[in-house]
Formats: structure tokens, C-alpha cells, sequence
């Protein structure tokens, strides 16, 4: 195979923009691949000499920038003149503004100030000149204001006051004094993620106070190697102080999100995220830039041998704080007991690890019900449709296994097919996992012969429905698909224009309008050949190997219609002499659009692969004279079709604990190593929980993953919102009671990968429940928590000392707020 290079010519910079609407970096070359292989197709690529961006602080991610930001530049004096311009992220502050004194004829003498704009109202003071677009968390489309100083030395626009630590957020004042806490969060484009966490946090009492009392001051460890250098503790202290201001509506956590972004690259740009994974880093970050441990000591692990349970674990508790000291620590902080045995010597292992969260999974239904449609190869029987219950982690042969129970046809002659506007979207293997197939898919399984009553051979091949259109200007087709599709086999011996003509009719005679015209009088809806002129397709002679002589000669030879009920009967066997086909033949692509050749002789064998694709061609009069359409669309409904499908059913949060302690099998690609065997192991391994912390966070392990599966389960835990008592699940026996009361609850809307989050909370000053949805809050009541959406649970240990609210603006009614109405980022 040979390759060849070519530099893309002007236009196709052109076409490019065009494309992606977006502007290319400068230098950057633009080459197709050429490829003497038969089919390969031509593919533009983009490569790139110029600017690499990196992103993150301590794990370092390079991007060639093919494209370029779009920022939209303005005067202060004339905020809706936008001015729409182009730079890398690369590029310094000091860059955009010099550009902006060119483009607003600025004098250089004259003193100027950069504003970003987030919202309508919401502006934030763009003060390091230094810094990089990407540093300072400007994205593509960000508005940008230019601010020149008055002749009295005032400014037109008055900052937010500084604070001490050099972080600023965007803030709505609030038109009047609001609850503290009571503040939403701006969604700055696919962040809501981050708003949800966020908010939960902030509602979590113990550390919301640590930080309003500024606690945090004298415990941030700048030179902690595995820390943030004390900047995420900073960052997040800054907003939880805005938000619980109670001069605030909403705040725009735009500097919160690019410190986090340097320091865990995943969460830099603006595409959707977990979460649960924001909040596992969040709460990792807080904990090492808070850790009041200085220098970690080294401390070498022991195996528990045969010691008491209690002993073991105050050991491990002890180890770990002293190398883990933080206020994250002291409140999320608990205890796990792992037990592993081997299988073949018994040795038992016990160990006690450290958690700051549980990760619950939730019961998986062990099968599923189908709706499938039958479609059977027998003369004048409608399709029917049944439903049948299948294995969830099942193949599509199970599929098939249970369909044949119900209606006697060979699961080896079933072929499982989804059909989408009229034809085959996919045909499935037998191995292919059932997890492949959505509920909403149109299934229909089609009863095929593998092989015909001799023994010989069969193919089966996909057959499609085309109505005939005057060809209009505008259009590049001149059919359009309809109908039902067909699968049908064909013994290689009789494929004939002929008998595959023949076999077509078979399958569609019970949708044809009787009596026949004159015109189609001589139409045998059997096996039998029917005599006449053929299709308009052109034929290959299929090669035979020698000593298939015979087969050829029964090929070329005439079958008559003996079967009982033929249409021979049906019609009269007086016009024995063929005047018109019903339809023609095209051999046409995978989507019935475009020809690839046609069929003119008859009588020869034609030369097709398995599943290729014909298409039946009818012209309008034809169709509306000769077929029922009513009839083509007619379904019979198996007894199965009766049976109710089984509803979901709620599950109960310490269903999920249960499952949780429960012993498995380690699999056989994560053994365990045996140290008196010397080998890996498939050891049994069971979880319990040896102690709890005063903050339980709880993760629904809503998001499965296996290699078939990849689902969101929208099952419903029945969680409670006060009283849950976790004390039949804690193995200490000396443990003190553990009940919890809910305090917070992430929610999140949609399938993997994409939806919306929002969030629960109980504001700890008035003891209400509020909702969360980026920028809008509203009251809610205890009854719209437990929902299918909750996806990460808070809940405070009832023993924990009542903290009292620090020193806080006074508490006044909440304004009402107008619910913006739920975002799809």
C-alpha cells in the first residue's frame, strides 16, 4: 500500500471554517492521504507547527492549538459594540489589551482596566496583566471589557472590593439582604458538575465553619509536595465566604474553577464531567493543602496475623493520621475492614484501609423483557409479535433461545435485525451482547433456511422496498424507500432472477390484492419458476467448480407449481403465458440509495454475497393498484404480548449497603497473591465497615460499565432523610451508635456522559431545604428529594456536637427567586 502527501490549496482553509465555523492557528498545514488501496477514501488531516498550549500545574498535558479562541472585545462606554477577535491561548493578557487600545484608539498614556463578562450583570476584574488566556479561564465567545479612567482619576465602573488573597468572583448583589448559604452558582458553560459539589459541600456545617472562622489560615501547608501549595484551600475559602455573605443571589466561581482546572487538567475546559470525580478531587486537594503534617514519617505495613480485630485497626488509624492530619480527616475519614482467604490454603488476610467516601453499588436486574416481531418465511402468515425475557448481560442468542420457545422455529434459523426508516440498521451476530439493543429499537427476527431440504447451500440476502418518484431538480434520488424490509434465503443453485422473483412473492403473497388485473393475471406466488422477461438488472454466471454439472442443468431447469393453494389455483391456470412483473431488481448499497448494478439475464445464476442487498422497485400506480397497504403493516400478537412488563422496582439504601459487605470472588484478571502459596489466587474478599465518619458521603454507583454494557441505572433508592442508623453495618462492637440525618444530595439528570446536576440542601442557619440549579435556588420540601436522579448522598453523624453559626449578617426573609427553568449542560 502506498501513501501520498499533498498541502491542502487556499480553500480548503476556507472549507474548513466554514465547517467547523471555528478560525485555524496560524502555520498551520493542512495535508490529504492518499491511499492505493481499493475504497480507501480521501481524508483531509490538520497538522500543526505553531503553538502548544500545556495545561495543569503538576501533571503536564501538551495540545497543539489548531484553533484559535474567540473572544468578543467592547469599550465600557459602548458595551454593545462587540468586536469579534481571534487569539491563542497562549497568549498574555497584556497582548489582548494593547490589541484593544489599537481597535478603540486608546492613547497608550491613558490608564485602563479589563472587565470579563459573564452574564448580563455579572463582570470580573481581569487584573493580571501576565497571564495567560488560558490561566485566566477565558472561553471561546468570552466578552470582554475595556475601561479607560476618568479625567478626575475616578473609575466609571466600581470594582468589587479586593480581597486579601488576590481572588475575585463575579457576584449579583442581592436587591436585598438574603439568607447566608442561599446562593446560587453561575453556570460557566457545562459546569453545572461543579455547581452540584459545590453546593453540597458548602451545606456541610463542620467545614463550612471551619472556613467562615478562617480556621484554614493557620493550618494551609505551602510546601506540602503532594498539595496545591495551599491555593485550592484558598480558592475554595473565597467562595464558601461569598456565598454565605448574604449579599449575594448567585456567584460566578470563574477563578475557583481555573485553580482547580491547573491542577487536575480534566476539569480545564468546559465539557461535562462527573460529579462524584469533582468531589473526589476537591476533598483530596483540600485535604493535603490543610494536612498539618509537615514531613510524612515512613511507615512500613504489617499483616494482621492472627491479632484481635481492635488491635489491628487502631494500629492502621494510627498510622494514617499520623501521615494524614487535616480537618477533611476529622470529618470524612473512616475506617474499612478487608478480608481476603485463599482458596486453596486457607490463609486469611485482614487489613484496615482509610475511606473518605462510600462507593455503593446498586442491585442489577438479572434479565429484561423484549418486544421483538417475528417475521416467518412460510406463505401467508403475518408477522407477530412477541415478548420475550432475556438475560441482561445476555447474547443475541439467548434472544433467540427464548423467542424459539414461544414459537417453535429453530433458534438457528432466526436472524435478529433492527430496522430504522425502512431498512436494516443492523443485522446482529449470535455473539453480539443484547446491550447492543435499546429499548426503543424497532427488533425484528427473520426465520431463514441455513440450509435447503437437499442439503444445499442457502444464502440469505437483505431485500428492500423503493417507490419509483418523478426526479425532481432538487433531488438526487428518484426512489424512496417504503414498506417493510425482507430477509430471505435462496439455495446457491437456484439463485436465478427467476426463482429469487418467485420467492420475494412468496413472502409479500399475503399482502397482495386479489383478484389480480389482467394485466398481472399470470403471477405464481409459489417456488415454481415463473416464465417471462426478467428484471432490469445485470448478472454475473456464477463459477462452478468441476463435476457441477448437474447442479447447472437442475439450475436452467423449469420447476412447476405444484404446491396447494398456488395462486395458479387461486387465479385460473388458463394464462399460462406471463405478461407483466410485479416489480424489478436493483442491486443496490447497505441504505437502498444508491445502484451498483442490474439484473438482465434470466435464467443464469446470479453471483451475490451473503446479505447483499436488493432492492424491489415499484412505480406508484403499481403499488396503490396491487398492494394492500394496510395488510403490509399487520401484526398478529402472541399470548405473550398479554403479560405485563415487570414495573421497577425501588430499592432501599441498605439494600445497596448489603450488597456492598457482601463476599465475592475476586476475578480471574485481579487475583490476589497468596503469601504462603507464592502464587496469585482467586481469594474470596469481603468488605464491612469498621468505623464511620461524622460526614458520610454517599456515591450511588449510578454509571455501569462492562464490555457490553455502558448504562445509567435510573433505579430509585429509597434513602431515608433523617434516622438512618448504620450501626447494624459497623463490625466494632464497641462502636457507639452511628445515626445519620441527610443534609445534602446531588442530583443528576440524563444519560452517561451527558445531562444536568443539580443539587439538595439543608441550610444549617434556618434548617430549610433549598434547591440548587446553577444560578436559580428555590424552596423545596422533603418529599422531592428521594428521586431516580440522586446520585451522591450527605449525611452528619446525629452525635456530632450542634456547631452554632459564626457571626453572620442578620437573617432575613429569602427573596423570592425566579427558577430559570432546568439547563441540559
Amino acid at each position: 500500500m502506498g501513501f501520498k502527501f499533498k498541502l491542502g490549496p487556499l480553500g480548503i482553509y476556507r472549507q474548513l471554517h466554514q465547517y467547523t465555523g471555528q478560525t485555524l492557528a496560524p502555520h498551520t498545514a493542512i495535508f490529504h492521504l492518499y491511499s492505493s488501496a481499493p475504497y480507501s477514501e480521501v481524508t483531509w488531516h490538520v497538522i500543526h507547527s505553531g503553538t502548544v498550549v500545556e495545561y495543569g500545574l503538576f501533571v503536564k498535558h501538551c495540545k497543539v492549538e489548531v484553533y484559535l479562541l474567540e473572544l468578543k472585545l467592547c469599550e465600557n462606554s459602548d458595551p454593545t459594540n462587540e468586536l469579534t477577535c481571534h487569539f491563542s491561548k497562549a497568549d498574555a493578557i497584556a497582548t489582548i489589551e494593547k490589541e484593544m487600545r489599537q481597535l478603540f484608539s486608546i492613547p497608550s498614556e491613558k490608564e485602563t482596566r479589563l472587565w470579563s463578562r459573564y452574564m448580563s450583570n455579572a463582570y470580573e476584574q481581569v487584573s493580571n496583566l501576565d497571564s495567560t488566556v488560558q490561566d485566566a479561564g477565558l472561553y471561546h465567545g468570552q466578552v470582554l471589557l475595556i475601561e479607560v479612567k476618568n479625567e478626575d482619576g475616578t473609575w466609571p465602573r466600581q470594582p468589587f472590593p479586593a480581597k486579601v488573597s488576590g481572588f475575585s468572583y463575579s457576584c449579583r448583589e442581592s436587591p436585598s439582604q438574603s439568607q447566608p448559604g442561599i446562593c446560587g452558582l453561575s453556570n460557566l458553560g457545562n459546569t453545572c458538575f461543579m455547581n452540584s459539589a459545590l453546593q453540597c459541600l458548602s451545606n456541610t456545617p463542620l467545614l463550612t465553619e471551619y472556613f467562615l472562622e478562617d480556621k484554614y489560615e493557620a493550618e494551609i501547608n505551602h510546601d506540602n509536595p503532594l498539595g496545591m501549595r495551599g491555593e485550592i484551600a484558598e480558592a475554595y475559602a473565597e467562595l464558601i465566604k461569598q456565598m454565605w455573605s448574604g449579599r449575594h443571589s448567585h456567584v460566578a466561581p470563574r477563578m475557583f474553577k481555573t485553580q482547580v482546572g491547573r491542577f487536575a487538567p480534566q476539569f480545564s475546559g468546559y465539557q461535562q464531567q462527573d460529579s462524584q470525580e469533582l468531589l473526589a478531587f476537591l476533598l483530596d486537594g483540600l485535604h493535603e493543602d490543610l494536612n498539618r503534617v509537615k514531613k510524612k514519617p515512613y511507615l512500613e505495613l504489617k499483616d494482621a496475623n492472627g491479632r484481635p480485630d481492635s488491635v489491628v485497626a487502631k494500629e492502621a488509624w494510627e498510622n494514617h493520621r499520623l501521615r494524614n492530619d487535616s480537618i477533611i480527616v476529622d470529618i470524612f475519614h473512616g475506617l474499612f475492614k478487608s478480608t481476603l482467604v485463599c482458596p486453596k490454603c486457607s490463609k486469611v488476610s485482614v487489613t484496615f484501609d482509610p475511606f473518605c467516601y462510600l462507593t455503593l453499588p446498586l442491585p442489577l436486574k438479572k434479565d429484561r423483557s423484549m418486544d421483538v416481531s417475528l417475521v416467518f418465511a412460510g406463505l401467508h402468515r403475518r408477522p407477530t409479535q412477541y415478548r420475550v425475557v432475556v438475560p441482561m448481560m445476555g447474547a443475541v442468542s439467548d434472544l433467540c433461545e427464548a423467542l424459539s420457545k414461544l414459537s417453535k422455529i429453530p433458534a438457528e434459523n432466526m436472524v435478529v435485525t433492527d430496522v430504522y426508516n425502512h431498512r436494516f440498521h443492523k443485522i446482529f451476530q449470535m455473539d453480539e451482547g443484547l446491550s447492543h439493543i435499546m429499548p426503543k429499537d424497532n427488533i425484528f427476527v427473520y426465520e431463514v433456511c441455513k440450509s435447503s431440504e437437499d442439503g444445499a447451500e442457502c444464502i440469505t440476502l437483505s431485500v428492500y422496498f423503493r417507490e419509483k418518484r418523478i426526479r425532481q431538480p432538487s433531488t438526487s434520488s428518484g426512489t424512496v424507500l417504503c414498506g417493510q424490509p425482507l430477509l430471505i434465503s435462496v439455495p446457491k443453485h437456484k439463485l436465478t432472477l427467476d426463482h429469487l422473483y418467485n420467492v420475494v412473492l412468496e413472502q409479500i403473497g399475503h399482502y397482495i390484492k386479489f383478484p389480480l388485473t389482467k394485466e398481472y393475471s399470470n403471477v405464481c406466488l409459489d417456488r415454481g419458476i415463473c416464465n417471462g422477461s426478467s428484471g432490469s438488472c445485470e448478472v454475473e454466471e456464477m463459477e462452478h467448480q468441476d463435476g457441477d454439472e448437474e447442479g447447472r442443468e437442475k439450475a436452467s431447469e423449469p420447476e412447476s407449481c405444484q404446491s396447494e393453494g398456488c395462486a395458479h389455483d387461486l387465479l385460473g391456470k388458463e394464462g399460462q403465458h406471463h405478461k407483466k412483473h410485479l416489480f424489478t431488481f436493483s442491486l443496490v448499497n447497505s441504505y437502498g440509495t444508491s445502484e451498483r448494478n442490474s439484473i438482465t439475464t434470466e435464467g443464469k445464476l446470479l453471483k451475490l454475497n451473503s446479505y447483499a442487498t436488493l432492492a424491489i422497485d415499484l412505480d406508484p400506480d403499481t403499488r396503490k393498484l396491487l398492494f394492500d397497504e394496510q395488510e403490509s403493516q399487520a401484526f398478529e400478537k402472541d399470548a405473550s404480548m398479554l403479560q405485563s412488563q415487570k414495573k421497577k422496582t425501588n430499592v432501599a439504601l441498605k439494600d445497596c449497603i448489603e450488597l456492598f459487605t457482601t463476599m465475592e470472588t475476586l476475578g480471574e484478571h485481579d487475583p490476589w497473591y497468596c503469601p504462603n502459596c507464592k502464587k496469585h489466587q482467586q481469594a474470596t474478599k469481603k468488605f464491612d465497615l469498621w468505623s464511620l465518619p461524622r460526614i458520610l458521603v454517599v456515591h450511588l454507583k449510578r454509571f455501569s460499565y462492562n464490555r457490553y454494557w455502558r448504562d445509567k441505572l435510573d433505579t430509585v433508592v429509597e434513602f431515608p432523610i433523617r434516622d438512618l442508623s448504620m450501626s447494624e453495618f459497623v463490625c466494632d462492637p464497641t462502636a457507639d451508635p452511628y445515626v445519620y440525618d441527610l443534609i445534602a444530595v446531588s442530583n443528576h439528570y440524563g444519560a452517561m456522559g451527558v445531562g444536568h446536576y443539580t443539587a439538595y440542601a439543608k441550610n444549617k442557619v434556618n434548617g430549610k431545604w433549598y434547591y440548587f440549579d446553577d444560578s436559580s435556588v428555590s424552596m423545596a420540601s422533603e418529599d422531592q428529594i428521594v428521586t431516580k436522579a440522586a446520585y451522591v448522598l450527605f449525611y452528619q453523624r446525629r452525635d456530632s456536637k450542634q456547631h452554632i453559626a459564626p457571626s453572620l449578617p442578620a437573617e432575613s426573609e429569602l427573596a423570592s427567586e425566579e427558577c430559570d427553568g432546568m439547563d441540559t449542560n
